[in-house]
């Protein structure tokens, strides 16, 4: 009797082709993993219209026949046959995009180049038709040499043309008419003529032809990347003056709230530690929200816009010169906002020296925990002055420190993949999307979940530390007549001074090193920190408005310790939970302690030289 004819489903991620396996298999499915590699087996069984039962099996979508992960390396050797106790495919289900011809056909031509009975699926062409793409399907399949069918996989449309069109290879075996393929082992020839086909085949709607256009510019190797920087420059610039009037007004409510406090409730631990440490302390720190939402709402923008991908491309070409591809740029991307989604990230890099590489200089990305300790330091010293219309001082500082945060994560990597993760990286293939307006209510959302973070790390862990910070440097109470301030005299302020002589070299005082301690908890604690520090010396009298902590950094640091303190918090060693992440992630302590060892040799090495070079200067 002979087996049940075996249809593989394949074709480029995102292609619709698990959606349009469930459709043509229903609840007829088995879900396993492969022997020996975590990767996901789905078979399933499909009826002809006569009957006929056919098994088809889903392979992980990939962009080539040249494997980079484990998922590719599958799909290649269950299609050649080479994997022990799969059957080799009698035919192939090639899945398509219907709005991505140029990037799907290149993979589409390699498979036909297998030379097995195969049909295309010309998937989401309800996408393509809402586009405005117009196909012309018969020249496509007299291109490629095998049949083609519309399908709209997720609301099952064709399912009938493409079971027929199935049965006829399946029950033929004709083979593709290979006149017109390209090599399929020849990667250059294999992406021009894809790109021939998709053109000949494909009448683009006005929008394409601007998105080509742009693309010239947005991918060029000169102008791309300028490009790029003026939007950074743009969105740091922005992220001091739009947020200008909503963090002058947050301010505002603060110290009104520490007066009322003060006026209203009389001296005890309760108006201590409501004033000095949750007010001011908490409060400090929540100033600062409209900074981090004007930096997400441009990440957002990008985002939805689809320019994104292209900065992800341009970033490839600077990474490969330290070792990495462009694999990495999603995870390094996402330690922006935070480390640990950044590093949980790179899971999906293949390559476990990239993978490593990639862990270990995520901490160096800008997280937006930073970002309060730069704009309380950069308001405090960097004058409001306007460099030319729309350039302002502030902006320009913080859009350095974000470049210096990157060229350090490069110098890093470049350092790293030469010595103990040496080893050659993969190539890096991705799909570019159309551009399009930011849909607002997606983007309004994504604020909103920022918020909401934000807000709960400042109501739960940065509260506990600093509450807890304020009980230490409270008690015991500095005696009468004491030359010691009240900082200095505490618990807090004795740990402290144990670990001062390290940091004094570099131009850290007595109160800077008392905030460096709980800032490990979370980088927002620094500027808790210091109000909560600077409140307790100054005592409740003076804590009703008159004298912010901006002020008090005036008067307590020079410019070159300023500095030296930005330059830190560029390299400073990450949060508790950054590093519990990188422990779980590399499966033991050696990488972690690897991690703040290297990371607090770079802060302190940054913050000595910046130190010692203003200081030099005469600033």
């Amino acid at each position: 009797m002979n087996p049940q004819p075996l249809i593989a489903v394949v074709g480029n991620p995102n292609a619709g082709k698990s959606a349009l396996f469930n459709a043509l298999t229903g609840a007829r499915q088995k879900v396993g993993n492969y022997p020996g590699v975590t990767v996901e087996r789905k078979t399933g069984r499909m009826s002809f219209d006569d009957g006929r039962p056919a098994e088809l099996v889903d392979l992980p979508g990939t962009y080539s026949l040249n494997p980079a992960s484990p998922d590719e390396a599958v799909t290649r050797q269950v299609l050649m046959g080479q994997r022990e106790g799969e059957r080799k495919p009698g035919a192939l289900l090639i899945v398509v995009d219907a709005t991505n011809l140029n990037n799907h056909l290149r993979f589409a031509l390699q498979l036909i180049g297998l030379g097995l009975p195969t049909v295309i699926a010309l998937n989401m062409i309800d996408m393509a038709e809402r586009d405005g793409i117009v196909i012309d399907q018969a020249r496509l399949s007299a291109e490629l040499g095998v049949p083609v069918v519309a399908t709209v996989a997720v609301r099952k449309r064709g399912l009938d043309d493409l079971r027929a069109a199935l049965d006829r290879a399946v029950a033929g075996g004709g083979r593709p008419l290979a006149a017109v393929l390209p090599n399929p082992e020849d990667f250059g020839e294999v992406q021009r003529r894809a790109t021939a086909i998709a053109h000949a085949v494909a009448q683009q709607p006005a929008s394409a032809k601007l998105t080509n256009g742009f693309d010239r510019i947005a991918l060029h190797p000169v102008a791309g990347p300028i490009l790029l920087a003026v939007l950074m420059f743009v969105m740091f610039q922005a992220v001091f003056s739009w947020s200008k009037v909503p963090v002058d007004a947050l301010a505002s409510l603060q110290a009104k709230m520490a007066a009322l406090a003060v006026a209203d409730l009389p001296p005890s631990f309760l108006r201590s530690l409501l004033v000095e440490g949750v007010i001011n302390g908490v409060g400090s720190v929540v100033a600062f929200l409209p900074q981090i939402l004007v930096l997400f709402l441009f990440i957002l923008v990008l985002e939805a816009s689809g320019y994104m991908v292209r900065a992800a491309f341009l970033m490839d070409r600077m990474m490969a010169g330290v070792g990495l591809s462009g694999r990495a740029f999603i995870p390094l991307l996402s330690s922006f906002a935070c480390a640990i989604p950044g590093i949980m990230a790179t899971r999906s890099i293949d390559d476990e020296r990239d993978r490593l590489t990639t862990i270990l200089i995520a901490p160096l990305m800008t997280c937006s925990a930073r970002l309060p300790v730069y704009a309380v330091i950069i308001g405090a010293f960097i004058p409001v002055r306007d460099l030319l219309p729309g350039v302002g001082l502030q902006g320009l500082v913080l859009f350095c420190l974000y470049v210096f945060g990157v060229a350090g994560a490069m110098l890093a990597a470049a350092v790293i993949k030469r010595t103990v993760a040496k080893g050659a990286s993969g190539g890096f293939l991705i799909e570019m999307p159309r551009y399009q307006m930011p849909i607002w209510r997606d983007v309004a959302i994504g604020l909103w979940q920022r918020s909401l973070i934000f807000l709960k790390r400042a109501g739960t862990i940065i509260l506990a530390v600093t509450a807890v910070l304020w009980l230490l440097t409270s008690y015991p109470q500095v005696p009468a007549g004491s030359s010691l301030k009240q900082s200095e005299y505490s618990i807090a302020g004795r740990i402290a001074s144990v670990i001062e002589p390290v940091v004094r070299p570099i131009g850290f005082n007595h109160s800077i090193t008392l905030a460096l301690i709980p800032a490990m908890a979370a980088r927002e604690v620094a500027v808790s920190a210091l109000q909560t520090t600077y409140s307790i010396d100054a005592g409740d009298d003076e804590n009703k408005g008159e004298q912010q902590l901006v002020g008090r950094l005036r008067t307590a640091w020079s410019l070159p310790t300023a500095l030296a303190f930005l330059a830190w918090f560029v390299f400073a060693p990450q949060c508790l939970s950054t590093i519990a992440v990188i422990r779980r992630e590399t499966n033991g302590w050696r990488w972690p302690l690897f991690t703040l060892g290297y990371l607090f040799a770079l802060a302190w090495g940054a913050a000595g030289i910046t130190f010692w070079t203003a200081t030099a200067l005469g600033l």
